[in-house]
Order: structure tokens, then sequence, then C-alpha cells
């Protein structure tokens, strides 16, 4: 039985026709002690189909180990990796289901379209970043909230070759979620030391990533 229904897919293929350049997911996966590791790799396939713009490239964790440690992947099986041209610091970990579906599917018509779509003003702020910023989002499929800052981050990945964004279904990392202190989602952790709760405006998010790198 297909995850997407016939009425997904219409939706997904509208959506897609926004497509533009080529979009490669690298699914890193594997068969045993990973809770989810079937169903999100399902998830990617019914995806991919939609559009002969969407490469799925799915690496076995344990065989790959080499490759992944490229990627800067340990042991955070699922993990979802888009790139174009070149990897962009964008990271899903764990399955894109329930609201964060929606993450997985901006995050595919984002980085085809080859634009961030944040303003402009953020995008000049963010080109005169010296320093690396590593985004942390911890998120749960039923929280309506964490799209948006999922989303926010990953945009400010793809603008910004310093900054790398993690994305992770705290509920599938409870390891990750207990070591930052993850009481409520979305929660978001900006190179180790500072943090903040739900979904803020694109604004108030880059002030708390300048601030990290002061």
């Amino acid at each position: 039985m297909g995850f997407l229904s016939e009425s997904d897919k219409n939706e997904i293929l509208e959506m897609f026709k926004e497509l533009d350049r080529p979009v490669k997911i690298i699914n890193f996966t594997q068969s045993l002690e990973c809770t989810y590791c079937r169903e999100t790799r399902q998830i990617l396939e019914e995806v991919a189909e939609l559009s002969d713009k969407i490469q799925l490239e799915v690496l076995n964790y344990l065989e790959n180990k080499e490759k992944a440690e490229q990627y800067g992947i340990e042991n955070q099986i699922p993990a979802i990796i888009f790139e174009g041209e070149k990897d962009y610091g964008i990271r899903y970990f764990g399955i894109p289901s329930g609201y964060e579906f929606s993450t997985l599917i901006e995050d595919i018509i984002m980085v085809s379209k080859r634009d961030s779509g944040l303003k402009r003003e953020t995008k000049e702020s963010l080109s005169l970043l010296a320093n690396p910023v590593h985004i942390r989002v911890f998120v749960t499929p039923t929280c309506p909230y964490c799209p948006s800052a999922a989303i926010t981050a990953h945009k400010m990945a793809f603008e910004s070759d310093k900054i790398k964004a993690e994305v992770y279904e705290s509920i599938e990392f409870p390891f990750m979620a207990q070591k930052y202190g993850v009481y409520g989602v979305p929660k978001v952790v900006i190179n180790e030391k500072v943090s903040f709760e739900g979904a803020l405006p694109e604004e108030m998010f880059l002030e708390y990533v300048l601030k990290a790198v002061k």
C-alpha cells in the first residue's frame, strides 16, 4: 500500500510544476535497528516518481560509512540530504511525515528553483557571515508550527555556504532531544549556545543567527 493517496499525488504534481532544475535526494538508510527507515524510503520513492527532475539515491549506511562521514552523518538514520549543483548543508533526520511532509516538498521546490525565497535584507545579512553557523531544529510530525522553523533553517543553509541546518524528528532521536533540552517543539539551537522555542518570523530567526556568531 502506498503512502500517498491519488489526491495527494495530484496536489504534489501541481506544486511540482514549479520545479526548474534537477534535485538530488540522498537517503542514508539501514534495514536493522531503524524504526522508520523503510517508511522514509517509501515516502521518498513515491515523491521522486512524481517528477523526472528528482533523482533519488538510496545508500545503506553500514555499507557506505565513508560516504556518510563525508556528509557528516553519524548514526542519524534515516538521513535525507538535498543537493543541486552542490551540497547546501541541508539535512533532515527522521521520517518526514505528518506536518513535516510539507518540509520535504518545500525543500525539493526550493532546491529545484535554486532560490531560498528569503527576503533581500536577510540574504544580504547572511552574505556577510564570516564564521560557520550550525543550526539544529527539533520537530515532531504532529506539530503544526514545526515546518516553518525547519524550512527557515533550510532556506538559510541554502543561502549561505557558512550555514549547515539539520532538522531532527525528536521522538526518533531521544538522545539528541535530551542533550539539547527539548521539552517543546519546534526548538532551535544555533552553534550550541543560542536557542529558542517556537516558529519565529524570518527577521527574528536571523537575529538569533547573528547573535550566535558574535
